[in-house]
């Protein structure tokens, strides 16, 4: 299936893009690396074909020219903040990302601790990491940063951080996740490095928003719904158009933060021959990679109510307020949707209607789940005694992409006896019935004796970037399934029982 989004054709243009900035004027290039460096599903959702570790295969390109620098901020360490893609701590996190860099070959040359100040488990954190080798620097607050431009940029501010020393053109500073410091850290080490070689060009490198597609871009609009939660908003880079009457699409932070960015490089490098706008200090080409804009735009509006339902969810679930939910339905709005246009919603509420018919109206064991194939076509299940309407759902839609009768089951009766008794044992009493990673695992097992589980076995990779919509919260075991294939889902948030301890 040809995909919207060229991967390659995007992974050369931006090599050669940062590439061409490492040796367009002297001094070492510090390259503020935003977003996420390995499971972008953001970006891989709304740019189908973009690949999720994208900028890992970057790195892998640029490894011989780069020092790698990761920063965390030391309140996240402290405070056991969690990724919540991962499921992990931040500074697990950063460990999992220096692994996942030597995996592709890839040396880190330091960590750096943003905002220390004494915390006992930041020692431990560097402690930890100094056993494998790995160099942990400490850095306190700067007072007065970013504002106090004269005290920041003096021996007093940024001097008095300990320099980390590189040795590469390019210097990479990445994170496990935002607010982690890397502009600091980037303007800290510019400033030690002016100081030793007297030169020193910094750049900023982040997906989205995308300067050169039109602000009410559905790509665009997307990004605002990713971080509705923020409150932020894209906007017309004034700078950029006052210097070269070229419109281009920034974020208002950064918009915001240019003045002030722009004196401190200024003050820094002792160069008034500077950048004239956010949009120049970037070196984004993800447009270059879109070959089919319209499919791009279907993505994006596919995400755009995806995050509604997310947000809308978390709010009942009290992870969300109010006016983040409000923002969600207003780029709904701006966008020219309606939440109807996720065909998978109206399926999978009509598939639980149908369930609660046959039960006589008891909502509360009535779930329905739908997703939508490669082809269009839309495939439902419901819940029953034997498995979650979500595992329904996924041996629905592997036997029509198999070519396997309705009729026939997958699952031997058996084994999924076995499982439902040891459930039971565990002490799940009145939900015993298989969710999708266990319904997948007996798959697994069917397959070894069963052609026709084979067959659908292997139709599951075709699942991959389908959009799928339940009718209720999705238990663990359900959501890890789903995200293990490679699929996009939203929620009701109805709870798909009425007990109290399920």
């Amino acid at each position: 299936m040809s995909l919207p989004f060229d991967n390659e054709r995007y992974l050369t243009a931006q090599t050669e893009q940062i590439l061409k900035r490492v040796n367009a004027g002297q001094g070492r290039l510090f390259l503020e690396f935003g977003g996420k460096l390995i499971g972008d599903f953001h970006a891989a959702r709304i740019l189908p074909g973009f690949d999720p570790d994208v900028k890992l295969h970057l790195l892998e390109k640029l490894a011989s020219q780069a020092d790698i620098l990761i920063c965390i901020n030391a309140d996240d360490i402290e405070h056991q903040r969690v990724r919540a893609d991962f499921g992990i701590t931040y500074d697990n996190a950063s460990l999992k990302l220096i692994d996942d860099l030597r995996a592709h070959g890839i040396d880190v040359t330091a960590v750096i601790v943003n905002r220390f100040h004494g915390q006992a488990s930041v020692k431990a954190y560097q402690d930890r990491l100094a056993r494998h080798g790995i160099k942990v620097y400490l850095w306190g607050d700067i007072a007065g940063y970013p504002n106090n431009i004269e005290h920041v940029v003096s021996p007093e501010g940024f001097g008095a951080q300990e320099y980390v020393p590189v040795t590469k053109p390019l210097v990479v500073v990445t994170a496990p996740g935002p607010n982690s410091g890397k502009m600091n850290v980037c303007l800290t080490e510019m400033y030690h490095e002016a100081k030793r070689n007297g030169a020193a060009r910094y750049a900023k490198f982040e997906t989205f928003p995308v300067w050169n597609l039109p602000l009410s871009h559905p790509v665009n609009i997307a990004y605002e719904s990713a971080t509705a939660d923020l409150m932020d908003n894209n906007a017309m880079d004034n700078f950029h158009y006052d210097a070269y009457g070229i419109a281009a699409v920034n974020y208002n932070r950064d918009l915001q933060a240019f003045p002030l960015l722009r004196t401190l490089i200024t003050k820094i490098t002792g160069s008034t021959e500077g950048y004239q706008s956010p949009t120049d200090m970037g070196v984004n080409c993800v447009a270059q990679g879109i070959v089919d804009d319209e499919k791009v735009r279907e993505a994006a509006n596919q995400e755009i109510i995806r995050r509604y339902f997310q947000y809308n969810a978390d709010f009942h679930l009290g992870r969300a307020t109010e006016q983040t939910v409000a923002r969600a339905e207003e780029l709904i709005h701006k966008a020219g949707l309606e939440t109807t246009d996720r065909k998978v919603v109206a399926a999978a509420r009509e598939a639980a209607q149908r369930c609660e018919e046959a039960h006589g109206g008891d909502h509360g064991v009535c779930c329905g789940a739908a997703i939508q194939l490669p082809d269009g076509s839309i495939v439902t299940g419901k819940n029953s005694s034997l498995m979650h309407s979500t595992a329904s759902m996924i041996l629905n839609a592997a036997k029509k992409l198999a070519g396997i009768p309705d009729d026939r089951h997958l699952l031997p009766e058996d084994i999924m006896n076995s499982v439902a008794v040891f459930k039971n044992d565990l002490g799940t009493n009145e939900r015993v019935s298989l969710n999708l990673s266990e319904a997948l695992i007996v798959l697994i097992v069917s397959a070894a004796r069963d052609s026709a589980a084979k067959w659908a076995l292997e139709a599951l990779p075709r699942l991959k970037r389908c959009d799928v919509h339940l009718s209720h919260l999705p238990g663990s075991g359900d959501a890890a399934g789903l995200r293990r294939l490679g699929i996009s889902f939203t929620y009701d948030p109805l709870q798909p029982t009425k007990k109290l301890f399920p």
